[in-house]
């Protein structure tokens, strides 16, 4: 029996706004949840005790579902739980400084720890100078030089006991101490009165002073002794000095800072420091006021050493970090090392850590795009390092490759307890899975977000609390009952499913977004369906230029498209272009072509290498398929040839394999078929029909042309009946079909398909198996009978020929 055309209800699968009991979403209450994700929130909240490091999530699901967004909200829920994590600090290692130490404090207390440390070297730098200008220091100080004086003065003086006894005057002079021959009345002699004595008078007196300058030297060598005690007495001092200063505040601190053995170790060095380093406190400024100004900077004592780098600081009481990395360089996930200008050199030290997202995530969650942690150079393989070593090493990159050999900082490894969350494609996913084996072992936990969702009742409310959440937290208008209905049908047609719902909250927001435009420009305070309906048109305009070209070409028949009449061997096959922001069916002329041969359809479209692998294996499968019916015992001597006709770029599925046949059928048995149908859907080998994808934009590519043609009330689509559920069809082509302009049929299998194209009945098998005479299965038969009996013949002239010429 011809299959008759769906009735109206079977194809409006419109959301009725009947169903809902509210005006406008403004009425529904509730935040945004993960509609249809429960999957992927299990999966999320997965986090076992041990081997925390090992049970990190990858996120997987196509862009425009939101998954950022609930990743992020979800973990932040969970960080709520979490204890805070402690701060982390840099500071300096005064016996190595070019490996700078990581001290771990309690929340909120790295700032305390800086301030307590800033104001502690504040105070030493107007304490000690203040102790050193104390009349107590000074008064010891006076005993040290007196001493020293005394001791000098005696040794001085013996010398120049001496000196008299031999005659002989010591000077002091700028040049140092001298002897100077006295004459006999006690005055020093001088030069020309030395001259003039006698020769051995001369000798004599140049011996005693050689013995007077051995006894000197001696005598000086006793005295710098006597000074190097007195330089370690006043180092003495100065040291007990600065220890009586400083000693008693930096106990202070150590006594505050008493649970943290790292702060008592630093606060010893630190003392320490400051006692070999006291002349830095006692500093003046006029000491460097000789010095050229482009100097003074080099003069001045720096106390960047004393100071604490905070790399990473929480608020006491902050739930766990979430950090979201947009750009995860290798120096934004593990830290880096900055420099700075310095009389053209650059400098560096460790108050020029900076943090990386591993340090600020560190105890709660660090969510990266596993595409850009990829094209980043280092920053995958810096990533899992950290996580299988469970601690932050920051290296320079230009160390790594090489680039540098100088010397720099190595600051101290922290260690970390992190979950890492990967969001990305599903075939990043599987190609990490299978080809890096760190990947399997560090990310254990997939959260596979879904697209779809099912539509029922039930759901359609919470889908309606989700369009509401959206409009809400975009500030857009809130929606009418029948503007909701309209973006659920939006919803269905982007999942291609009347019996499911889109999750892809991008496309839904970016459509509501442009709904509320369009209210607000008509001054509505609600957006009702037509807003809906006319944004959804107008993103098709913007993008639908090549469709118009198109159309225009099919309009003046440039590109050949009947749709009146009969054919033999031709038949309005659909296809599909996706174009990424649009996509639209567009119809195409299928044309075969039999004659006897050896069996073989030939598929123009692979011979040209248009064709693709599915479409060359459907093909394939219509050659199986007349074999398999047709000629189960007996050879198949055809040789057929099909071709899209006007077909000038690539071809690749099998969603025309129904077409073909009926058009390669009616080209066998020499029977026309109609020209006002087009037709979709694959077929497997035994002649069903299978469902295929972009069914609504084919039915609506056909109408479009129809309509340009001018709509006879005879026109329509036949698809598959498995297609039936995912018919999302615009409003006009329903009006058309609603009003018997436009039909569609539903098939099941090939006889139907040729029955809807010929009016005749396809035939089926009878107890004798043959074909009824009067139907159309039986014309076809025939007729590769006769093909198999004019091969005969042909094949045996051929022979025949071929022996007389030999």
């Amino acid at each position: 029996m011809r299959p008759k055309p769906l009735n109206f209800e079977t194809i409006d699968h419109r959301c009725d706004a009947g169903l809902f009991t509210f005006e406008t979403t403004k009425e529904i209450e509730g935040e945004f949840a993960p509609l249809g994700q429960e999957r992927a929130v299990r999966s999320l909240g997965f986090e076992p005790v041990s081997a925390a490091n090992r049970y990190n999530v990858y996120v997987m699901g196509p862009a425009g579902l939101g998954k950022h967004e609930i990743v992020e909200k979800i973990l932040r829920q969970r960080a709520r739980s979490k204890e805070t994590p402690r701060d982390i600090c840099y500071v300096n290692n005064f016996a190595e400084p070019n490996k700078p130490l990581a001290i771990e404090l309690d929340a909120g207390l790295a700032k305390t720890f800086k301030e307590d440390v800033d104001k502690l070297v504040e105070t030493l730098k107007n304490a000690i100078p203040a102790a050193f200008e104390s009349d107590a220091y000074h008064a010891q100080r006076k005993m040290i030089d007196d001493t020293f004086k005394a001791k000098s003065e005696e040794v001085y003086g013996q010398i120049e006991e001496e000196a008299k006894k031999m005659g002989m005057a010591m000077v002091r002079t700028p040049g140092g101490i001298v002897f100077v021959p006295r004459k006999e009345n006690g005055e020093l002699m001088s030069p020309k009165e030395f001259h003039a004595l006698p020769q051995e008078i001369r000798d004599e007196m140049e011996k005693r002073v050689d013995l007077l300058n051995e006894h000197l030297n001696e005598a000086t060598r006793t005295l710098m002794l006597f000074r190097k005690e007195l330089f370690e007495k006043i180092k003495k001092l100065n040291i007990e000095t600065t220890k009586m200063v400083a000693g008693d505040m930096i106990d202070a601190l150590k006594e505050a800072y008493k649970k943290y053995d790292k702060v008592q170790s630093y606060l010893e060095a630190f003392e320490k420091d400051v006692v070999e380093n006291v002349e830095d406190f006692l500093f003046k400024e006029e000491q460097a006021g000789a010095v050229p100004m482009a100097f003074t900077a080099l003069f001045r004592p720096s106390f960047r050493r004393y100071e604490v780098n905070i790399l990473v600081s929480h608020g006491e009481g902050e739930s766990a970090p979430v950090v979201y990395e947009d750009n995860p360089t290798y120096e934004n996930i593990v830290g880096r090392i900055e420099h700075i200008a310095q009389m053209g050199t650059l400098i560096t030290d460790f108050t020029l850590i900076r943090p990386g997202a591993l340090h600020r995530a560190r105890g709660g969650y660090l969510i990266l795009d596993a595409r850009k942690v990829l094209i980043e150079p280092f920053a995958w393989e810096s990533l899992k390092r950290a996580l299988m070593s469970e601690e932050i090493k920051i290296v320079p990159k230009e160390r790594m490759i090489g680039l540098i050999s100088t010397l720099t900082l190595e600051p101290e490894p922290v260690s970390f307890d992190i979950k890492v969350v990967l969001v990305g494609s599903r075939l990043l996913y599987y190609l990490l899975y299978n080809l890096d084996s760190d990947f399997k072992g560090l990310f254990n936990i997939n959260a596979d977000f879904n697209e779809i969702y099912e539509k029922d009742e039930k759901t359609l409310h919470l889908y309606a609390s989700l369009i509401a959440s959206i409009a809400k937290k975009g500030g857009l208008l809130p929606l009418s009952k029948s503007g909701v209905a309209r973006t659920i049908d939006f919803s269905s047609r982007l999942a291609e499913d009347s019996t499911k719902l889109s999750l892809e909250i991008m496309k839904i927001k970016t459509m509501m977004e442009q709904a509320d435009f369009f209210a607000r420009e008509r001054g509505r305070d609600v957006i009702e369906d037509t807003d809906v309906e006319r944004a959804i048109a107008e993103m098709e305009y913007r993008s639908g230029r090549i469709r118009e070209r198109m159309l225009e070409e099919f309009e003046r028949g440039i590109v050949k498209i009947d749709t009146e009449g009969k054919r033999i061997g031709q038949i309005n096959g659909l296809s599909v272009i996706d174009l990424g922001d649009i996509v639209f069916g567009k119809p195409v002329r299928i044309t075969a072509v039999a004659r006897v041969g050896k069996g073989k359809v030939i598929d123009i479209e692979k011979e040209s290498e248009l064709g693709g692998k599915i479409f060359s294996k459907s093909v394939m499968i219509i050659s199986g398929f007349l074999k398999g019916r047709y000629m189960p015992d007996k050879p198949l001597t055809l040789t057929a040839s099909l071709v899209f006709e006007q077909s000038y770029s690539g071809v690749e599925g099998d969603s025309a394999s129904l077409a073909e046949t009926c058009a390669l059928l009616s080209a066998i048995a020499q029977v026309p078929i109609k020209q006002n149908i087009a037709i979709t859907g694959s077929m497997s080998q035994k002649g069903d029909a299978q469902a295929i994808g972009g069914v609504n934009e084919k039915i609506e590519g056909f109408f479009d042309i129809c309509r340009l043609k001018g709509l006879t009330g005879d026109q329509g689509v036949v698809i598959p009946r498995s297609n039936i559920d995912h018919l999302m069809l615009k409003k006009e082509v329903l009006e058309a079909i609603e009003g018997g302009k436009f039909h569609l049929y539903a098939v099941d299998d090939i006889d139907e398909a040729i029955e809807i194209y010929t009016d005749m009945k396809a035939g089926k098998r009878g107890k004798n198996g043959k074909f009824p005479k009067d139907s159309f299965n039986y014309l076809v038969e025939e007729k590769l009978v006769e093909f198999v009996k004019n091969a005969k013949v042909l094949f045996k002239e051929s022979e025949t020929s071929e022996t007389k010429k030999g």
